[in-house]
């Protein structure tokens, strides 16, 4: 994928102090920073559950410590952004990559000592971790100009092509590396990974970020914000983009072992190429959504998260879950990428702070309803009765993003 960055950019967009090497400098940091974090989630995703069937009373929580972890992403979303804000995006991602390593630790501890209580914890400073890493997107993005926003969005997501082989590969060659303990040294690798990212983020070089103060006006408040199409639609994309991820995701493994008869082995296969599949069209996404626009390259998106339902309901081999599993993936990247560059177009710099504050919110909010709901509703009604409540949320959110380019479209014309 070609990136050449511009050297410079309107300074509504791009902070005047960044050039085109520095913009390409922190973007490959940010994407290699970003495949160490994912492969963190990936281990999580892959073993999470496997784990917590062991450590949990009752098997309908086995779901619940992948949860907390989401949770913890969740919560932490606003603060994230806040401490981003405050202490500047280099030191702001090395804190979200500190938390990340003393997460690892502790899970891999409380797998130790069988612990389910202490586990729960420990991912939710995973995922207070992750909350920081969420933002490398928004950092690419605000560093470039507008049209070059989706590349950058793109490069940055690119590094999960390797968290998708690492992350899950990872998780299963160092289960039993403590003996005793199987899963222990999966979380330990969790550490490791951001111990690596932790050393990456200390070389970029970020801008700060730009400061209401600078600016005539403050922006738009919250309340005026989600009342515009430009910026709703988007965080609504997003969210049931990433909802339905997670809620397939969370529950594929489970049910591949648990509820099919599949291998543990089978089980991380399924989701490394999924998460291979969630990262690599990022080759290509951003030229894409240059050629047919971010609104119906995140319908596309959400067209092949609804294919995924359709493949899982019509069988349950290990052919079934791989092709459903990168469907998934596929479909979140070009639903997750176009809803990012379609709300990293709506906000003023003024106002990215609060705007990047919201949607995160509001996106991860939604992955902790999906992540609950997929535990309890698998053990509950079944694999086929999961894949069948994907399709009301997909066809709305299409018919919305529709209804979200005809407005883009009428605006356009008349500013004509």
């Amino acid at each position: 994928m070609p990136i050449d960055f511009p050297v410079s950019a309107p300074p509504s967009t791009t902070p005047p102090d960044f050039n085109r090497k520095k913009s390409l400098r922190n973007i490959a940091l940010l994407s290699m920073s970003q495949a160490l974090n994912g492969s963190s989630q990936g281990i999580v995703m892959s073993v999470g559950a496997l784990a917590g069937v062991i450590l949990a009373p009752d098997p309908v929580l086995a779901t619940l410590p992948a949860t907390i972890m989401i949770i913890g992403l969740a919560l932490t979303a606003i603060p994230a952004t806040m401490a981003i804000d405050r202490l500047g995006p280099k030191h702001g991602f090395m804190l979200g990559a500190a938390l990340a390593f003393v997460g690892g630790l502790s899970a891999s501890y409380a797998v130790s000592v069988s612990s389910f209580l202490y586990f729960c914890i420990a991912l939710a400073l995973v995922g207070a971790g992750a909350a920081f890493a969420q933002q490398y997107r928004f950092a690419a993005a605000d560093s470039v100009a507008d049209q070059w926003k989706a590349r950058a969005i793109s490069f940055v997501l690119l590094g999960g092509v390797l968290a998708g082989f690492l992350g899950p590969r990872l998780s299963f060659i160092a289960k039993d590396w403590i003996n005793g303990a199987e899963f222990a040294g999966s979380f330990l690798m969790i550490s490791g990974l951001a111990f690596v990212a932790l050393i990456l983020l200390s070389f970029t070089k970020l801008a700060p970020l730009a400061k209401p103060q600078e600016y005539e006006s403050s922006g738009r408040t919250l309340g005026e914000l989600i009342k515009t199409p430009a910026v709703f639609v988007p965080i609504i994309s997003g969210m049931a983009t990433y909802s339905l991820m997670t809620f397939v995701m969370i529950a594929a493994p489970l049910a591949m072992v648990t509820v099919c008869g599949h291998s543990v082995e089978t089980a991380t296969t399924a989701i490394q190429w999924h998460i291979v599949a969630m990262f690599a069209p990022s080759f290509v996404t951003g030229i894409i959504i240059d050629k047919i626009g971010a609104h119906l390259t995140t319908g596309i998106g959400l067209f092949l998260i609804l294919l995924c339902a359709a493949i899982s309901l019509n069988g349950v081999s290990e052919w079934h879950f791989y092709i459903a599993m990168i469907l998934l993936g596929v479909g979140w990247n070009f639903g997750f990428i176009g809803s990012t560059t379609l709300l990293s177009k709506a906000y003023s710099p003024a106002e990215a702070a609060k705007t990047k504050g919201l949607n995160e919110q509001l996106v991860f909010g939604s992955m902790v309803l999906a992540s609950i709901g997929s535990g309890a509703l698998l053990q509950l009604i079944g694999w086929q009765s999961v894949n069948v409540l994907v399709i009301p949320v997909a066809t709305a959110t299409i018919a919305l993003l529709a209804w979200g380019e005809a407005l883009h479209r009428r605006q356009q014309k008349l500013a004509i």
